[in-house]
């Protein structure tokens, strides 16, 4: 598909001094949210108002309420955060879209964030998307209440030796963050396992996330075949720019790859690290992160030192952005 290589140098210098004019759009993963995100963006812009009453009324239920309300139990939530978390980055890109004519190079997204990537390039429609966010929270909430499994982050290790801790304690690498930042998943019992040994590995610090199951392993099979029948029965097309998949750490612009991808990252690795590498070894230079947290700017900033990456939360942040891009 014309337009969808990474392979072409960005071109540069029409930005601030080195900066390139063209930008590629990351958007955020489940663990970001919180009560109040983009409740003044709704507040000072119509047609996100517009946009989070249609969800509303997609979804039968006040997920507006929720995300600018609470109550912080409740947005937590794997299926009430993750369709927020698409809501949220489709809303800041909407924002962006009415002050700054945008030239997207690319985009990726950290788990569910990959969602909303497919739907900001079009592959599917913002309706149809987050019907399958909402449905995929659903089914991989039912998948953490069926199983007894639990998430731990591994810092400071390399990446084979935390390969050979998962085998050890027969659980797997859901995340590759960031050099020195791996997420490994799987049973509490495994887990527990993983931790105590982890020094044994050279690994420096293990800890256990508070998440309600294990995220990207095994237990979320039944949640992977649920979502599969979703997406086979869901219109796509393929992307109108490049969206680099977690599951491959490589851009997809085919229809059956693209579902294969959505539906692989369920219990497989989100390959973080190497989809930022992809991007900035093809010559890209300036990202926005759509959605709260700035946990993609600190993972960048793990990945290669010194890459501008641009937040977009709220109204001051779009303010800020539309400045600096416009």
């Amino acid at each position: 598909m014309p337009g969808t290589s990474l392979i072409a140098p960005a071109i540069r210098g029409q930005i601030r001094g080195q900066m390139s004019s063209r930008v590629v759009l990351l958007f955020s993963g489940q663990g970001a949210q919180t009560v109040g995100m983009a409740k003044d963006l709704a507040e000072g812009f119509p047609s996100v108002a517009a946009r989070f009453a249609q969800a509303d009324a997609i979804l039968g239920f006040g997920l507006s309420a929720v995300m600018f309300d609470g109550p912080e139990d409740e947005l937590k939530r794997t299926s009430f955060c993750q369709p927020a978390l698409y809501l949220h980055g489709y809303a800041c890109l909407d924002c962006l879209r009415e002050r700054v004519d945008l030239d997207i190079a690319a985009a990726a997204g950290l788990s569910l964030g990959e969602f909303t990537a497919y739907a900001a390039a079009s592959a599917f429609s913002f309706e149809d998307g987050l019907r399958l966010v909402a449905r995929r929270g659903a089914f991989m909430e039912e998948a953490c209440k069926e199983t007894e499994g639990s998430m731990a982050a591994m810092i400071g290790g390399e990446e084979s030796a935390v390969r050979r801790l998962a085998e050890a304690a027969d659980v797997d690498v859901a995340n590759l963050n960031a050099p020195g930042q791996i997420v490994i998943s799987g049973s509490r019992e495994g887990i527990a396992k993983a931790i105590a040994e982890a020094k044994d590995f050279g690994i420096r610090i293990s800890k256990e996330l508070n998440v309600a199951g294990a995220y990207h392993s095994r237990l979320m099979q039944s949640a992977k075949a649920k979502l599969s029948a979703e997406l086979a029965a869901t219109r796509l097309e393929p992307p109108r720019f490049p969206v680099v998949g977690n599951f491959r750490a490589d851009a997809i612009d085919a229809p059956d790859g693209i579902r294969h991808s959505l539906e692989a990252q369920v219990t497989g690795s989100v390959r973080w690290a190497e989809s930022m590498e992809k991007l900035l070894d093809a010559g890209h230079d300036l990202f926005l992160e759509l959605g709260p947290g700035g946990v993609l700017e600190g993972l960048m900033k793990r990945i290669r030192k010194g890459v501008r990456v641009i937040g977009v939360h709220d109204r001051p942040s779009l303010e800020a952005a539309v400045a600096e891009l416009s």
